[in-house]
């Protein structure tokens, strides 16, 4: 899945303080469309997968803002693993 959002202005709130590099990271890789996967579990709450790094978000269904929630690095071992 795919947010369809490609725009530069997305309003994200960070509620943890996240590093502006992290910060800028999603940014980049919301505008660009990067792969989201859905929680199963909870709606309107998103994985977003940017190189290395996984970013989980909520996005409101009323006003379209994302929160960053957690981010943590990308495990190659557990993708094949799930894969298999």
């Amino acid at each position: 899945m795919h947010l369809e959002l490609g725009r530069t202005d997305l309003q994200i709130q960070d509620p943890r303080g996240h590093a502006p590099e992290t910060m800028r990271r999603l940014h980049q890789a919301l505008a660009s469309g990067a792969p989201a996967v859905p929680d199963a579990r909870r709606p309107g709450f998103f994985e977003i997968q940017a190189g290395d790094q996984v970013f989980y978000i909520h996005m409101s269904p009323v006003t379209q803002k994302i929160t960053l929630l957690a981010t943590w690095a990308r495990e190659a071992e557990l993708e094949i693993a799930h894969s298999v």
